[in-house]
């Protein structure tokens, strides 16, 4: 496609996007999930802390303060909801809402972010109870990603709290460690977003930052178990869901998204590999994309098997792992470009803008309401298009707000 064109859908999305928002009474701007629901959603996964960080890549992109003014106003929204949520973690709670506001505060020079930044991280630190948060254990609502958040935020101590309960409960294995990823589960899951790999990018960048080697170790541990259970190699990379399988009946033994596969299999070893500089990590990570380029993908070969646009469990998630190959590896743009030729050809666009619906197949209508927000929905989506252009075109391969569980790309020489 041309770039322009993909461009001209980002835009789209973009309009869709912002044209979802609701007024809330301070004069700020949240969004519900999905048009049709009346409650906002503040979290980073799925609502109004999710969608900042491409409301600060357009601005980066495009020049326009407009971006900017809504970013802000998304901000004060985002900072009223510091004290009434219930959960405290990255992608579910107030953990993400301190990492996004601290990044407003840094980008836009707004004080009161930072000051509701700062407000988050103590109620989240009051309400640790000294091993753990809540039910969840793992990176998205859990101890792993509070220490990624922290961290980011400033606050190595904070990170260092969250994770070290991780070394006193970490269960042996015949090749490494692993963790329960919630209470009262016998399945022990193995990937970024619930599993044993998000667990341990969180030991490797907190235990590198801090100068922790027993945290590093740990993560070296994690990760040995995992790649123990590879069933592809040598030229590929693919490690089950999880063992014994969680919910046998509803999720597939193998996936090849960011969320529980090869894609976000990948970013931890591109972590790795910058805290290291051992190449072992980046040959993995080569495995990780053979896997994924030898998959299928995007093309939806039988029902359920790939039926997702979105960043965390979808295309957009393998194409921002392809625009970081593109940017490091000097990888060629065709499976990019074949990635986003999908994306544009499913984008649904009228006059309201561009968005997408994702499928589910199990369901009647399969087509499902289009979401907002970073995890299946516009925000994700469109973050990873301006990027796309930005590199076909020669520009910054970097983006406007880091995700924490995505290292920036390291260059070449």
């Amino acid at each position: 496609m041309a770039v322009d064109e993909v461009e001209d859908i980002a835009v789209d999305g973009l309009r869709w996007l912002t044209g979802t928002a609701r007024e809330t009474p301070d004069d700020g701007l949240a969004w519900p999930t999905k048009p049709s629901e009346d409650a906002v959603e503040p979290t980073l996964y799925k609502g109004t802390a999710g969608n900042i960080p491409v409301l600060l890549e357009a601005w980066r992109h495009f020049g326009d303060d407009a971006y900017a003014d809504t970013a802000l106003r998304a901000a004060r929204a985002l900072a009223a909801r510091v004290d009434d949520l219930n959960d405290d973690s990255l992608y579910f709670g107030r953990t993400g809402l301190a990492l996004v506001l601290r990044t407003v505060h840094a980008e836009l020079g707004d004080t009161a972010s930072g000051e509701a930044a700062d407000r988050a991280l103590r109620l989240v630190r009051s309400r640790f109870d000294g091993t753990r948060w809540g039910e969840l254990f793992e990176l998205m609502g859990g101890n792993a990603g509070i220490g990624l958040g922290a961290l980011l935020c400033g606050d190595p101590d904070l990170a260092v709290l969250a994770v070290e309960p991780y070394l006193r409960t970490a269960e042996r294995t015949a090749n490494g460690v692993h963790w329960p990823f919630r209470t009262g589960v016998a399945s022990r899951l193995h990937h970024v977003s619930h599993g044993t790999l998000g667990m341990a990018l969180a030991l490797a960048r907190v235990g590198d930052a801090t100068g922790r080697g027993d945290l590093l170790d740990l993560a070296l541990a994690a990760v040995a178990d995992v790649v123990s259970r590879d069933s592809a190699g040598p030229d590929g990379f693919l490690a089950p869901h999880s063992t014994p399988q969680y919910l046998p009946d509803l999720i597939d033994p193998v996936s090849y998204g960011w969320c529980h596969g090869p894609s976000g299999d990948a970013q931890l070893f591109r972590t790795l590999r910058d805290i290291t500089s051992d190449p072992a990590w980046t040959a993995l990570a080569d495995r990780c994309w053979h896997t994924v380029t030898h998959s299928g993908i995007p093309r939806r070969l039988r029902p359920g098997f790939w039926d997702n646009n979105g960043r965390c469990c979808g295309t957009a998630g393998v194409l921002a792992l392809a625009c970081d190959r593109i940017a490091e590896q000097r990888d060629a743009f065709n499976f990019a470009d074949v990635l986003v030729t999908d994306l544009a050809t499913r984008a649904i666009r009228d006059g309201e803008g561009a968005r997408w619906s994702n499928v589910d197949f199990r369901s009647t209508p399969a087509d499902l309401e289009p979401q907002v927000g970073w995890a299946t929905g516009n925000a994700g989506i469109v973050r990873e298009l301006l990027r796309y252009v930005r590199l076909a075109r020669g520009g910054d391969p970097g983006y406007a707000f880091t995700w924490p569980d995505q290292p920036p790309v390291s260059l070449p020489a």
